[in-house]
């Protein structure tokens, strides 16, 4: 799993049910994880539609309602297309008024297990090899030039702690989560400041290299509850 490309699994087929929330949920996925990104061309209707396994009027309700949640705009005429839209702060602040401060502590309760059980794996599982894109992933926070890299750095880290634990369905779920409201999290963090967001990380990864699996799923858990913790303060402030 840790060789795997995510671009790949964002273009693979989708299963069967209801094919256009499962396009608009794969898509929308990608854009907040930033897998694809801001101004981005996506493949035309007839290949994307192809490389999704669904039908061309499918993939066009499916972008429908991403042009309507502001994540895709489709521009007509020559050099035209769907281009990916990453939701500026300002969306992010509206979405977070329509969230309920108890759906919000749910999701922090949510995250925080799956979480703290991937890092829980991870520090019991992963191999020394497998913690060098951890450790890459941190230099790069601490480097980071935007609060938009900083953001996609710290998704990225959680992915593949989640892919260190060698569990599928735990990676999976942490896509999810994050898609969901992972964008969200990052509300109260006014300033850009790398080395500050890469100390809880770095906690995670050392208890994690030093097979601490206990600590690393206290640490993993502490650091998702705390996130949620401003979250809901900024929440509050907004009512």
């Amino acid at each position: 799993m840790g060789g795997a490309d995510p671009r790949q699994v964002v273009f693979a087929p989708v299963g069967n049910g209801a094919r256009v929330d499962l396009v608009v949920r794969r898509l929308a996925d990608a854009i907040a994880l930033e897998l694809l990104a801001d101004g981005e061309q996506l493949p035309s209707e007839a290949e994307l539609a192809g490389q999704l396994g669904v039908s061309t009027v499918t993939l066009r309700e499916a972008l429908v309602t991403l042009r309507n949640n502001g994540l895709v705009e489709t521009r007509r005429g020559r050099g035209g297309g769907s281009f990916v839209r990453t939701p500026h702060t300002a969306v992010v602040a509206v979405r977070l008024e329509g969230v309920a401060l108890q759906d919000l502590r749910d999701f922090g309760d949510h995250y925080a297990a799956i979480s703290g059980a991937a890092a829980k794996l991870a520090a019991e599982r992963a191999l020394e090899a497998e913690l060098a894109p951890l450790r890459r992933t941190i230099a790069q926070m601490e480097a980071a030039a935007s609060a938009a890299e900083l953001r996609r750095l710290e998704g990225r880290f959680h992915i593949e702690v989640a892919a260190a634990s060698q569990s599928a369905r735990l990676t999976r779920e942490e896509v999810m989560l994050q898609a969901d409201l992972g964008l969200l999290l990052w509300l109260p963090h006014a300033e850009l400041d790398g080395p500050a967001v890469a100390c809880p990380h770095r906690q995670i990864l050392d208890a994690i290299g030093s097979g601490d699996a206990a600590g690393a799923r206290n640490v993993a858990e502490r650091h998702i509850l705390e996130a949620v913790e401003r979250l809901v303060e900024l929440r509050l402030r907004a009512t």
